[in-house]
C-alpha cells in the first residue's frame, strides 16, 4: 500500500489530501478547521484529518508532496523587483525579511511543521516539491474521467507560469505551452477586483455575480489599453497601468486615471459605473478563454479538455466555452484555486513520478467521489456536539428526513442541511448547504439579506436532478461540481413588461423572470449542480421528494455559513450558524431542529461574527 499526503500552503488555501495506492481517500481545506477563512497557514488540521481518513499516522507516508517549488517563485520575486528597480523598493523591503526568514527555507520550515505530527518522530523524510501548474494541471486531468484530453490552466501565478497547455494522455501529462509572470489573466482580473472595492483572492466571484446587472462599454478602453490578445488567446499586458509587480496595491495612478477615478471603497454604495466595469472584463475574459480553448482544440485536436486554477472558477466563461463546441465536454476540477493543488501533487506523484497506470474510468462520473471528500460525523458524534450546545433536537428515521425537509422546503423555509461528508473545494454540493424554494420570488432576499448577511445583488445556485436538467435549462450534460453556467430554458422564462425591459442596474433585482425566480440571474443565466443519485444519494432523494411535492426538481442550494465566514464542517459550527441567523429549520444527519423549540439564550449576533470578504 503506498500513501501520497499532497499539501498547498503558505499563500491562500492551505489545504492537504491524501492519495492510497491511486484512490482519492480525502481531501478538506485548512480554513474549515481554523474557521478563518482562506487560511494561509501549514494544514496541520487538515493534515491531521487526512492521516486518520488514510488510517495511519505520519510514519505511515510514503511521499509528502508540496505543490509549487519555493526556489523558482523567490527567483522569480527577485527577477522581477531587478527588472522593476528602483521602483518597489518600499514593497521588496517589505517582502525580503519574509522570504528570507521564512520562504527562502520553507523545506525546513515543512519538515519541522511534519515532524511535529504524530507519527512524526519515525517519518520517512521523503519530501518531494511539484510545480505550481503541473499540480494544477495535475488535479485537473488525473481525477477527470478522459483517458486524453487537452488541459488548460489559469490563475494569478504559480512560480512564473500564469496559463499552461498540457496534453494528458494515460499517466503522462505534458505541459506544452506556458504565459508567464507578469502577463496573467487572473491578475488582471484582480485588478478589477480590487478597483470595483472587493477583496483580491475572495471576491473575484462577486464581480462575475455583477456583471450581468453592468453594460460592457469599457471593453474596448480594457483592449485598447491593458491587454493585447491574439488570436490564439495568447496575450500581453501593459504593466504601466499596475502596481502588482513592485507595489502594495494591484492598480496604480495611471490606471484610476483611465477609469475616471480612485477605486471603490470597500462597502461603499455599488454604482453603474461598478457594474459596467464588471460587465466589461467579464467580457474580455470570456474571450481569452474562448480563443485559447478554440485554439487548444486546434492545435492538440483533442475532444475533451480539463480545466483547473483559480480561473477555472470563472463559471460563466466555462458555460460559454461548454457552449461554443470546439470541446464534446469539459471536466473542471471543484478545487480549481490553490487548494485543489495538495490533491494535484499527490496525483502527480502517484502516476508521474511512480509511473502507475491511469485506471478505466468503470461507469463512474469521475474519481473525485463527487467530491465529498472531507470529515463526516456519525449519529453519536452529532449528539455528543449538539447537546454541548444547549441544542434540542429530535431523531429521526432517514424517510422521515427526506419527508420532513422536503415539506419544510415546499412551505417556503430556509433549511441548514449538514450530511455525510464535508465538500472540497469552495462551493457546496449538498453536504453543507442552506436550501429553499427556487419558485419562491423572495427567496434570492431572504437568504442574502437575513441568512447570508451579505450584498444583496448576488445570485444563488440551482441543484437540479440530473435526469431533469435538459428540461428546466439550456444544457444537457453533467455539472455535478456547479462550475457552468447555461440559461433557463425559453419556455420556464417570464416575459418582461416594458417598463421592467427599460430598467438598469440592481433595479433588476427584484423582477421575477422564470418559474424559478430565486435561481435566475438578471440575464437568465444560472450556475447549475446536477445532483447524482450515484455520488449523493441522499440528496438526490430530497429533490426527488421536492419535485413529487412541487412538481419542481429544482431547489436553491447556498453554501452553509454566513459571509466571511468558512463553510462550516462540524455539527457544533452548523449549529452556530443556525442560531446566529435566520435559518428556520437544521438537518444534522438524522437530527431535526426547529429555530422555535431552541432557547432563546443561544441566539447569537452573528453578523459581525466574521471579517468582510
Amino acid at each position: 500500500m503506498t500513501r501520497i499526503l499532497g499539501i498547498s500552503a503558505f499563500y491562500h488555501d492551505s489545504a492537504a489530501a491524501m492519495v492510497v495506492d491511486g484512490d482519492i481517500v480525502a481531501a478538506a481545506q485548512e480554513e474549515r478547521f481554523t474557521r478563518k477563512k482562506h487560511d494561509a497557514g501549514f494544514p496541520r488540521h487538515a493534515v491531521r484529518y487526512c492521516l486518520e481518513a488514510a488510517g495511519c499516522d505520519l510514519s505511515g507516508v510514503d511521499f509528502v508532496v508540496f505543490y509549487d517549488k519555493p526556489f523558482l517563485k523567490f527567483e522569480r520575486l527577485l527577477e522581477t523587483y531587478l527588472a522593476f528597480a528602483p521602483r518597489g523598493f518600499r514593497s521588496f523591503r517589505v517582502a525580503m525579511p519574509i522570504w528570507i526568514k521564512e520562504k527562502l527555507f520553507q523545506k525546513k520550515l515543512l519538515v519541522d511543521e511534519l515532524r511535529r505530527l504524530p507519527g512524526g518522530d519515525n517519518w520517512n523524510g521523503v519530501l518531494l516539491f511539484t510545480e505550481h501548474h503541473l499540480s494544477h494541471a495535475a488535479s485537473a486531468f488525473f481525477p477527470s474521467p478522459f483517458d486524453r484530453a487537452a488541459v488548460l490552466t489559469m490563475d494569478g501565478v504559480g512560480e512564473w507560469c500564469t496559463t499552461s497547455l498540457g496534453l494528458g494522455c494515460g499517466n503522462r501529462l505534458q505541459i506544452i505551452k506556458e504565459i508567464h509572470f507578469p502577463h496573467s489573466l487572473g491578475l488582471l482580473y484582480s485588478a478589477f477586483t480590487y478597483y470595483t472595492g472587493f477583496k483580491v483572492n475572495s471576491g473575484e466571484y462577486k464581480v462575475m455575480g455583477l456583471a450581468p446587472y453592468g453594460e460592457p462599454r469599457y471593453v474596448n478602453l480594457i483592449k485598447d489599453h491593458l491587454i493585447d490578445i491574439k488570436d490564439d488567446g495568447s496575450f500581453r499586458l501593459d504593466l504601466s497601468y499596475f502596481d502588482y509587480c513592485t507595489g502594495l496595491t494591484m492598480t496604480n495612478e495611471k490606471f484610476h486615471r483611465l477609469f475616471g477615478g480612485p477605486p471603490r471603497r470597500p462597502e461603499a454604495p455599488l454604482t453603474q459605473r461598478e457594474m459596467d466595469l464588471a460587465a466589461s472584463i467579464q467580457k474580455v475574459t470570456e474571450e481569452v478563454v474562448l480563443k485559447l480553448g478554440r485554439a487548444i482544440a486546434r492545435e492538440t485536436g483533442e475532444r475533451f479538455l480539463c480545466m483547473a486554477g483559480g480561473v477555472a472558477l470563472n463559471c460563466v466563461a466555462n458555460g460559454k466555452l461548454l457552449k461554443d463546441g470546439c470541446f464534446e465536454r469539459i471536466w473542471i476540477q471543484p478545487a480549481a484555486g490553490d487548494a485543489g493543488g495538495a490533491l494535484g501533487a499527490a496525483l502527480a506523484c502517484w502516476y508521474q513520478y511512480l509511473d502507475h497506470p491511469k485506471p478505466p474510468i468503470n461507469g463512474a462520473l469521475d474519481f473525485m467521489h463527487g467530491a465529498y471528500l472531507g470529515p463526516a460525523f456519525d449519529l453519536p458524534e452529532i449528539r455528543r456536539q449538539l447537546d454541548a450546545c444547549g441544542a434540542r433536537y429530535t431523531v429521526l428515521e432517514d424517510d422521515e428526513v427526506i419527508t420532513r425537509t422536503a415539506d419544510a422546503l415546499a412551505e417556503g423555509k430556509a433549511v441548514g442541511w449538514m450530511q455525510g461528508r464535508m465538500e472540497f473545494g469552495p462551493r457546496a454540493l449538498g453536504a453543507r448547504s442552506i436550501l429553499g424554494d427556487a419558485r419562491s420570488p423572495t427567496m434570492q432576499k431572504l437568504l442574502n439579506l437575513k441568512i447570508k448577511y451579505r450584498e444583496s445583488f448576488r445570485p444563488f445556485a440551482p441543484s437540479v436532478l440530473r435526469e431533469d436538467v435538459a428540461d428546466w435549462f439550456e444544457l444537457d450534460t453533467d455539472s455535478p461540481y456547479m462550475l457552468l453556467v447555461a440559461d433557463v430554458v425559453e419556455r420556464r422564462r417570464r416575459k418582461m413588461t416594458p417598463e421592467e425591459e427599460a430598467l438598469f442596474g440592481i433595479d433588476k433585482l427584484n423582477v421575477v423572470r422564470s418559474e424559478i425566480p430565486a435561481v435566475t440571474h438578471v440575464d437568465y443565466s444560472a450556475r447549475i449542480q446536477t445532483v447524482h443519485r450515484e455520488t449523493n444519494p441522499l440528496y438526490w432523494r430530497l429533490l426527488e421528494a421536492f419535485k413529487q411535492r412541487t412538481g419542481c426538481p429544482v431547489i436553491v442550494n447556498t453554501s452553509f455559513n454566513v459571509r466571511g465566514e468558512p463553510i462550516v464542517c462540524t455539527p457544533t459550527d452548523a449549529f452556530r450558524c443556525f442560531m446566529g441567523t435566520e435559518i428556520e429549520r437544521l438537518v444534522v444527519g438524522n437530527c431535526w431542529l426547529e429555530k422555535e423549540q431552541q432557547d432563546p439564550r443561544l441566539k447569537r449576533d452573528y453578523k459581525d461574527a466574521f471579517e468582510l470578504d
